[in-house]
């Protein structure tokens, strides 16, 4: 099963392909028939993957080609498959098919509905490759796919000077949350040498087996990566704005995909923060608080909001603190 991994992502990544490459001149049901067709197959691969991996007990693992080879620094493209990255892929995909299937009647009147659909099958792919990603690297291949997709779909009606720059905003709030992660992980590969989850996991305990300061400066900034990305404070403000796209997109982006990533990520990664923590570390509790006052200042500003879609955006950063914390 494990060698079926790599047509969980590669789907919806030939679907927009396809309808890319078209240029919208195919017919409407057929770029339906692509859009929903290759969400689709993801899950229901998925759902076998899961079959697998439950009944086995056994996480599942497949290295697809090594991606770059220079002076021992060599990532692969593979993919990991835990309990963990399951529940992921089964909200991505089973979520994110139901939307492409309520997407295909509520933009079926949209003169760009070829284009809408590329950029929700990329999105959902660049997704995927972020949660089945074996290393760190390739986890920011995904999480900058996600970061562009945002801003298309969010500017998707761009002729509204007002749509434009809430895609410009949400584009340029989330570069601060990335900046802060690529820095955290030149740090861990300048440190320990690899961006692989296990060995990093492995070498960290060799090198910092009481903790160090390198090591909280790490935590948090993949901090910084999960806030920009999951709309934590203090850059909350771009999530609420986003909801200028279309609503497929804010219910894609809010629930199944996008704001989750951070939180994932923070998951992943979470040996090294046990390990500073154990070292008399604050970078868990860091997380905690950030999480919690999060919660609690985006319920607040729920209750003042008359837009219903606002409501909901800051409801999201609210629910988005508590899984947090």
């Amino acid at each position: 099963m494990a060698d079926l991994l790599f047509l969980i992502p590669l789907s919806p990544l030939v679907g927009f392909l396809i309808l890319f490459c078209t240029l919208g001149n195919l017919p409407r049901k057929a770029v339906a028939v692509v859009g929903i067709g290759s969400i689709a197959i993801s899950a229901l691969i998925t759902v076998f993957v899961g079959k697998s991996l439950l009944g086995n007990n056994i996480p599942l693992s497949a290295e697809i080609y090594t991606w770059i080879n220079v002076g021992g620094f060599a990532p692969a493209v593979s993919f990991y498959v835990d309990g963990l990255t399951l529940t992921m892929m089964s909200v991505i995909t089973g979520v994110g098919l139901l939307i492409h299937i309520y997407s295909s009647e509520f933009m079926w009147d949209d003169k760009d509905y070829s284009r809408f659909f590329s950029y929700m099958n990329l999105f959902v792919s660049a997704m995927l490759v972020l949660v089945l990603a074996d290393n760190l690297l390739l986890v920011f291949v995904g999480w900058e796919g996600v970061g562009l997709c945002s801003y298309l779909l969010v500017g998707f009606w761009h002729e509204d000077p007002a749509n434009a720059a809430a895609a410009r905003k949400a584009f340029i709030v989330t570069r601060i949350g990335d900046a802060a992660m690529a820095i955290g992980l030149f740090i861990l590969f300048h440190q320990l040498g690899t961006l692989d989850f296990i060995p990093l996991a492995i070498a960290a305990q060799e090198v910092w087996p009481n903790g160090s300061t390198m090591l909280t400066i790490a935590c948090l900034l993949l901090l910084g990566g999960a806030v920009g990305k999951s709309a934590q404070l203090p850059l909350q403000t771009w999530l609420p704005d986003a909801m200028a796209g279309p609503t497929p997109v804010s219910a894609l982006i809010h629930a199944a995909t996008m704001v989750t990533a951070g939180i994932y990520l923070i998951a992943r990664t979470m040996p090294f923060f046990l390990m500073n923590k154990a070292s008399g570390g604050h970078a868990l509790e860091a997380v905690a608080w950030v999480g919690g006052l999060t919660a609690l200042l985006a319920a607040t500003i729920a209750m003042a909001q008359y837009d219903i879609k606002r409501v909901m955006a800051y409801s999201t950063v609210s629910q988005l603190g508590y899984m947090f914390m």
